[in-house]
Order: structure tokens, then sequence, then C-alpha cells
């Protein structure tokens, strides 16, 4: 690396065989644009690929030493491959950037200008999804207004993880050694000035999403979970809410027997539909309360976030301090 300052793009790689090759075409195109003030280096993280991604990896590691290559050694999906891609780079800024090329690399630049102005934390905001269906953007921006709603740390609307941060964030993120990661949160959770920069993200160039709907659910769980204790609370005020109305329902069968002492006694149908649904209430909230248990049993364990498999271009020297292994 010379005397320039030093931009570190994060990329985690699953089922991407196909693409690889244009999208490091295009983020070199891009990164080299910014010489001389920047140099760069392209963090590749192998999450596991199904595919022949490791191979093509492999390639584009022994052509260019700017590529940097850490595969993991199973799946741990995409919030962790992502932070081991952090922890081994070196940069002044890093990007996190998917595989796909829906972020388009080209928005790097303008990132580059609001770090420039001083912000310590610039993310993309999506205001048009490109190639997607009704429904997908429906959900998606639900989805993020839900976390919004439930999330004790305000979490900007519309923001995925493509995103540039200054060293220092990166380093304060590395301090960072949960399991249950929700990385939008955690950069939002540590604060520094932050900033937007809007952009239209592009159909994916080719294959479908990696995101099923249930890894969609565990990772909106994750964000929900991880930086609130409102679901608690709901399921608190829900019982109280359902302890009063059962109170009232109680009081008002009581006076109406006492005022028809001779009157047949109905309501049967509507005190199982009670019952029934105090259950289901009472099992929703026994779910929410192991949740939280069940995230707190796994952090106990304190296991390495991810082992490593093989690296390439890589010191191990540059392989972060928690336990990973070869």
């Amino acid at each position: 690396m010379s005397d320039a300052k030093v931009i570190s793009v994060v990329v985690p790689v699953y089922g991407s065989e196909r693409i690889l090759s244009t999208t490091y075409a295009r983020l070199t195109k891009c990164l080299a644009a910014f010489a001389p003030e920047f140099d760069y280096e392209i963090v590749f993280v192998n999450d596991a690929s199904p595919d022949g991604a490791l191979d093509v990896l492999r390639g584009l590691a022994a052509s260019d030493p700017r590529v940097r290559l850490v595969s993991l050694s199973r799946n741990f999906g995409h919030q962790i491959a992502i932070t081991a891609g952090m922890d081994v780079s070196e940069g002044d800024v890093v990007v996190i950037i998917d595989d796909d090329l829906q972020d388009p690399p080209e928005v790097i630049a303008a990132m580059l200008d609001k770090w420039r102005q001083g912000y310590k934390v610039v993310y993309g905001v999506r205001v048009h999804r490109n190639g997607e269906s009704v429904l997908k953007r429906a959900s998606a921006k639900a989805f993020y207004r839900l976390i919004q709603w439930l999330s004790d740390t305000p979490l900007p609307l519309d923001a995925g993880d493509f995103r540039l941060m200054d060293r220092q964030v990166v380093d304060a993120l590395g301090q960072m050694r949960e399991e249950s990661r929700y990385m939008r949160g955690m950069v939002a959770w540590v604060g520094f000035s932050q900033a937007p920069v809007y952009y239209e993200r592009d159909a994916r160039f080719e294959g479908t999403g990696n995101y099923s709907f249930r890894k969609l659910t565990a990772l909106a769980l994750d964000g929900v979970l991880s930086f609130s204790s409102r679901p608690l609370a709901l399921s608190t005020q829900l019982g109280a809410m359902i302890t009063v109305l059962a109170f009232l329902y109680g009081s008002f069968l009581l006076i109406d027997k006492l005022l028809h002492p001779s009157a047949i006694l109905q309501g049967w149908t509507s005190m199982i539909v009670v019952v029934i649904f105090i259950g289901g209430v009472q099992l929703l909230s026994v779910g929410v309360l192991g949740s939280y248990l069940g995230r707190i049993f796994y952090e106990t364990k304190k296991r390495p976030l991810y082992l490593v498999a093989e690296r390439h271009n890589l010191d191990v020297a540059a392989l972060p301090h928690q336990g990973h292994t070869e």
C-alpha cells in the first residue's frame, strides 16, 4: 500500500459464482478512479458458498494482490460474513456492499464526499428498488418501519447494509461481539455523525436473492430482540388489558346473575373463545420471553463468531484475536 489513505470494500459472497468477475471489475474501476488520494483493497468473504465462488475468488486473489480473501469454515450467515470482512480490513474507511450489484459501486463516490465533509457513517437509502415485485417492495417497507417502531435505537428507514464507515466506527463495532448480529442496528447504536446518500437500487444482475422468507424473519427478530425490550413491555401491557377486560366481564356476569337468579346460564361459546384467546396470549408471551432467554443462552457460550478455513493475501497477524483458526 502507498502513503495514500486506504478504502476497504467488504463483500460477503454466497451463491454468486457467475457474477463475481463482473462485481470485481466494476469495483476496481470505481476504486481506481479515487487515485492518488486513495488506495484500496477488496475483502471478499466466502460464506461457504455452495457453488464455485471460492475457485473464482482464489483466481482473483492470485491475479490481484489488492484482493483479500477470507473463506469461512461453514455458512455463518450474511451478518457474520460482514463482521469477518470488517475484522481483517485495514482501510481508513470501510465500505460494505453485497456481491449482487444491486447496490451500485458508483455510489461510493458520493459516500466519500460525505465522509470528506466530516461524517463518520454514510448509509445508502433506497429511493426505488428496481426489478422487485410490488409485494417485495411493500414487505421491505413494512419491515423497516416495524423495526423502527419497535427499536429503542432510532434506525434510518429504507437503509440496508450498503454503507461507508470511518475507521473509528469500524474499531468501535469490533468491540461488539454479540452472536445475534443486526449490523444496521449496531451501526446506529454506536452513534457518531451519520448522513444518508440516496440512490436507486438496481435489479439483480443475475439469479435470485439469498434471503428467503425464513431468513428475513430471523433477521427481523435479531433486529427487534437485539435492540429493544419493547416486545416484553407489549406482552405485559396486553396481559394487563386482558386482565381488566376479564374483570369487567366477570363483574357483568355476577351482576346479571344477581338481577336474574332464575335465568338459564348462557354464554358457553363466548367463554370458550375467551379461554382460547387468553391461552394464546399466554403462549405468545412465553414465546417472546423464550426468544430473549435463548439469545442469552447462546451469548453465555462465548464461542467465536466464525472460523476461517483459508485466507489469501492476508498475513496471520491480520486475523482478529477472537480465537479464529484456519
